[in-house]
């Protein structure tokens, strides 16, 4: 299936952003940027575009998508670079991938100039109805992104206690019925196996009062949202990712996070917070050597699509945007020097 007419959110916003780091003065001849959630590629055609002189890494752990991004970009020849891992990996993929000699060594003794998340499922999955993430249609309860991964929501249902099963759906999406819904499984799956959506949505619609049906969205959206959460460990790459990819930026590198749910965009604020804390004793006039901020905030809050971006894209109804700088070299990370004089 193409995915080629695919509308990445909020384009212009994040080709401005990432454009701060492509064009600080510290950035290399060739700026490197990474799109650690390759997706359809939407974004990082953006990139290809926008900046004609930069390399574009793109990660993504789904062997799909990486194919369905390399024929899209295939126009940009060795600019366009796809790893696959899941994103917390991008310091292993950067690492390789100046050891094969495909990041110019200028380059990689700078570090890169920007880097952007764009979380949660993408919307090629969503559109994929056999991978079971959208509710809407009745398809394997599998939702993993990595196909080759063990896990998946079926076994999730078919095996974890009802403890387990409320905890994931209570954390992971808020849901009020969690333990009702947590038994009703335990006793369903007693009859026989769960396998499909449609028989988990048919279930979600009869544990949950009609009252609450009628407010909050579908009534299967939380469930879905924590299964998918649990089978891929989102909130643990993210947490992992979050000082690792900050690491690889230059002074004047910037770092863009796309959360779609109150809890990505919770762990992303706490995350910024202490990159952009000074670690200067309180009282004191002014900071220490050494002990300044590492980054700066440069959005406000968390920043959201317009209202002319929401009626042309609805997917980027939810989303909350935050994006920092790097204003020091503390914890600066060099790449490391590639061998046999790769360049």
């Amino acid at each position: 299936m193409s995915t080629h007419g695919h509308v990445p959110v909020m384009r212009d916003r994040m080709v401005e952003l990432i454009a701060r780091g492509v064009r600080s003065p510290l950035a290399p001849e060739q700026p490197i940027i990474v799109d650690g959630t390759l997706g359809a590629g939407g974004h990082t055609e953006a990139f290809l575009e926008e900046f004609p002189e930069a390399i574009v890494v793109g990660l993504d752990r789904d062997p799909n998508a990486i194919a369905e991004a390399e024929e899209r970009l295939a126009r940009f020849g060795s600019r366009f670079l796809s790893y696959r891992t899941r994103f917390d990996g991008i310091t292993e993929a950067l690492q390789d991938l100046v050891e094969q000699g495909k990041i110019p060594t200028d380059a990689t003794t700078h570090g890169i100039s920007g880097f952007l998340f764009d979380l949660g499922v993408s919307s090629m999955q969503l559109d994929q109805a056999e991978r079971g993430f959208a509710y809407s249609q009745d398809a394997p309860l599998d939702m993993r992104m990595d196909p080759d991964m063990p896990l998946t929501a079926a076994e999730i249902l078919n095996t974890y206690s009802h403890g387990d099963l409320a905890r994931i759906l209570k954390t992971y999406g808020d849901e009020r019925f969690a333990g009702k819904i947590a038994s009703a499984i335990l006793r369903e799956r007693e009859k026989e196996a769960f396998s499909d959506s449609g028989r988990l949505v048919e279930l979600l619609y009869a544990v949950i009062p009609a009252a609450s049906r009628r407010t909050g969205g579908h009534p299967a959206k939380r469930t879905f949202q924590a299964l998918r959460i649990e089978v891929n460990a989102e909130l643990e790459a993210l947490e992992n990712v979050l000082p690792a990819a900050a690491s690889w930026l230059h002074i004047g590198g910037v770092g863009v996070y796309m959360s779609y749910q109150s809890l990505e965009d919770k762990i992303v604020k706490k995350g910024l917070s202490e990159l952009t804390a000074s670690q200067t004793p309180a009282g004191l006039p002014m900071d220490l050597p050494g002990s300044e901020a590492e980054f700066e905030l440069i959005t406000r809050g968390a920043e959201k699509a317009s209202e002319a971006e929401i009626e042309q894209n609805s997917r980027s109804a939810p989303v909350r945007v935050r994006a920092a700088a790097r204003a020091s070299m503390r914890g600066y990370q060099r790449f490391p020097v590639p061998p046999r004089g790769t360049s």
